[in-house]
């Protein structure tokens, strides 16, 4: 058993921003908000583009909102302005959701998250850091540092943030959407439930997993972590859970660059040694495990970085690809208490391939029905559907999907994407539950 199975939770709930020493990679900014993303020669991925606008006519939030200019101008002709003339970065690049559709849509390969990442990075680095904007952002990007705060004392945190008066008081002071109710934390983190089981049940040399649940899995939805674990045990995996970080999405989506850029380092160092210890990397959020993936390699260069992408994988994913999953599932007798699933692809799934597996592994099984709610982002995408000024256009992008839920036969949601879950019961009412749930009560 990994040494890391047994982290304390106190040790976990340590600030990520805590002495940053030097990366092992090259330095390109030198100052203590240093990130490696600013100097990235993205000038082939911007001569690639012949302006077909496919990046355009994908993105969800230049459907719906008239002001921003789309992927095309906020990459490739951006990129091209600033390095032609000295030009600021428009403002409109924080109007970008990191939804990644783009990067999916172009079919010349730009790279156009990461171009958008960038610029995202070098305005905020010229904001005001006393604006409402900036610390409104600087929160939403952090959500993990004030989760293990509020976790400590869950019922509490969820009486005062439930609270009218403190919707009302986070719209007007901060601009954090009143609409939305603030996601409950659970009684007891995922961490707390691992170090009291005693860490993993299983003990392998040949099937080895690092688990990276995320600050939402652990603090809110624990019921999804503890699924994959059981999952993964029930096929012999040892599991490890080492420290972490965010993955530094909701970071990118704000340009927090800097913060991303300690949480990732804070990761790379901790996986890389796992996966020298034969360890695979599985991910239960559809977004973590892009960040790991694609993000980490194209915006830092940490030692490890690459090893870390080359080995993270979806969990369900990695079950299909290693195990007989659609057999295990086909001869199991549990009776699955949701038999009708409106399943629901997060871009962050489609930018990784992802988004049929769902839809062929419970369409295999007798007396389930599940139903394709469509291809249309789910508008929230984040941090972005939680900001007062674009919560109208979050909610007018997941129409498409909030009807073709409601027309479907079951009045359950399924989705990989904690955010998507929350974007969909909002709209809907309806229950969502993530795969690997179901996966555990058909197999457990």
């Amino acid at each position: 058993m990994s040494d890391t199975e047994d982290t304390h939770e106190h040790e976990y709930e340590h600030e990520f921003d805590q002495s940053d020493s030097s990366p092992t990679g090259p330095t390109p900014v030198e100052s203590a908000e240093a990130f490696d993303g600013l100097n990235a020669d993205l000038r082939p991925g911007a001569d690639n583009c012949y302006k077909c606008t496919s990046c355009d006519t994908s993105c969800p939030v230049a459907e719906v909102d008239d002001e921003f200019p789309g992927p095309k101008f906020q990459g490739p002709e951006q990129w091209r302005l600033k390095r032609k003339e000295d030009t600021d970065i428009d403002e409109s690049i924080m109007s970008c959701s990191n939804c990644m559709r783009c990067d999916d849509a172009c079919p010349s390969s730009v790279p156009l998250s990461q171009m958008h990442n960038t610029a995202r990075g070098e305005y905020v680095e010229g904001m005001d850091k006393f604006s409402r904007e900036y610390i409104r952002n600087r929160i939403l990007a952090n959500y993990g540092t004030l989760a293990r705060i509020g976790s400590r004392v869950p019922r509490l945190t969820n009486a005062i943030m439930g609270n009218r008066v403190t919707k009302w008081f986070n719209e007007r002071l901060l601009g954090i959407t009143s609409e939305r109710e603030f996601p409950e934390f659970a009684h007891q983190t995922f961490r707390k439930w691992w170090n009291d089981r005693g860490g993993s049940q299983v003990t392998s040399e040949q099937k080895r997993i690092a688990y990276f649940h995320g600050d939402y899995s652990n603090f809110n939805t624990p019921e999804v972590a503890k699924a994959l674990v059981r999952v993964f045990e029930s096929f012999g995996y040892e599991i490890a859970v080492p420290e972490q970080r965010c993955s530094g999405t909701p970071m990118f989506a704000n340009g927090m660059l800097a913060d991303a850029r300690r949480a990732a380092k804070f990761n790379v160092e901790t996986l890389s040694a796992l996966v020298e210890d034969g360890y695979d990397i599985i991910c239960s959020c559809t977004s973590c495990s892009m960040a790991l993936r694609q993000e980490y390699p194209e915006l830092f260069d940490f030692e490890g970085t690459g090893e870390v992408a080359a080995h993270t994988y979806e969990a369900v994913e990695y079950l299909r690809l290693h195990e007989d999953l659609e057999g295990e599932l086909h001869d199991s007798d549990s009776e699955i208490d949701h038999p009708a699933l409106a399943y629901h692809a997060p871009c962050h799934a489609r930018n990784q391939g992802l988004h049929r597996q769902a839809l062929e592994l419970f369409r295999t099984l007798d007396g389930v029905d599940i139903e394709d709610v469509g291809d249309s982002c789910s508008g929230i995408s984040g941090t972005y559907g939680w900001k007062s000024e674009k919560y109208d256009y979050s909610m007018e992008i997941g129409e498409e999907m909030f009807e073709e839920m409601k027309d479907a036969e079951g009045t359950t949601g399924m989705t990989e994407c904690p955010t998507c879950a929350m974007q969909m019961e909002h709209g809907t009412g309806y229950e969502i539950n993530h795969p690997l749930e179901v996966i555990e009560a058909a197999l457990t």
